[in-house]
């Protein structure tokens, strides 16, 4: 087993008496890509808040890399990158400038910066615009910007928050492609979906719904254990009211 990337122990979270996550835990190894798959209000974005600090739960431990989002929170989000489900780039700076903006939070030097940028911009087909604003890219290539821009620092861990959403099905299926090349690298990835056509059969499978894990385990082994015919089959069975 690798070390783990992420790893979340009995987190729960409310929204004054509205429970949104109930006793959540799993484990991400590093060079996983573990699938959060989840109908519109399961909670998803609700235990991103949580991973990244933005919300903070009394409630449970969460660690990055080994280091407790809480007590340790700046080496745990030193070794995170994250796409958010909203765009979250500068419109009226180029590429480059959004780039070098992120490098400069991290401490990166200007040469070891620049080196960076071109290796991920190259990797996702994007360096051609390193000088063009971001408000002229396609939603597509903004996208390969934000996860350009959350691989710089080489976190342990990249999270991502539908970051396929409004998306043309070319654009999406490259994304898909690059963030599982990624994974094979060694990194560790937790990907946010309602969508089974971005999983693969051999992604590590989280399905959370109405704020509890319903399932975990490669996609092929859940299939097998429900005795259902494909992933759609399983979600279904998964995160209906008789669940």
């Amino acid at each position: 087993m690798n070390p783990a990337a992420l790893e979340v122990r009995h987190v729960s979270f409310a929204y004054g008496r509205k429970k949104a996550l109930d006793d959540v835990s799993f484990i991400v190894p590093q060079g996983c890509c573990a699938i959060l798959l989840g109908p519109n209000g399961a909670g998803k974005s609700t235990l991103f808040n949580l991973i990244t600090r933005l919300f903070d739960s009394r409630s449970g431990h969460i660690q990055i890399a080994g280091f407790d989002n809480k007590s340790h929170s700046r080496q745990a989000l030193a070794h995170m990158g994250v796409v958010f489900q909203q765009p979250t780039l500068d419109l009226d700076l180029t590429v480059e400038q959004n780039l070098r903006y992120h490098a400069s939070l991290h401490g990166l030097g200007r040469r070891d910066a620049t080196r960076r940028i071109a290796t991920e911009l190259e990797r996702l087909q994007a360096i051609q615009y390193l000088k063009t604003k971001v408000r002229a890219l396609s939603g597509g290539y903004r996208r390969r910007v934000e996860i350009a821009r959350a691989l710089l620092h080489r976190p342990a861990l990249l999270l991502l928050d539908e970051p396929t959403v409004g998306l043309d099905i070319p654009s999406r299926m490259a994304l898909v492609s690059h963030v599982h090349h990624l994974a094979a690298e060694g990194i560790g990835i937790l990907w946010a979906t309602h969508l089974i056509d971005e999983v693969e059969a051999s992604d590590e499978l989280i399905v959370l719904h109405r704020g509890r894990i319903r399932a975990t385990g490669i996609v092929t082994d859940v299939i097998h254990r429900l005795q259902v015919t494909g992933l759609g089959e399983a979600f279904e069975a998964l995160t209906t009211e008789a669940t």
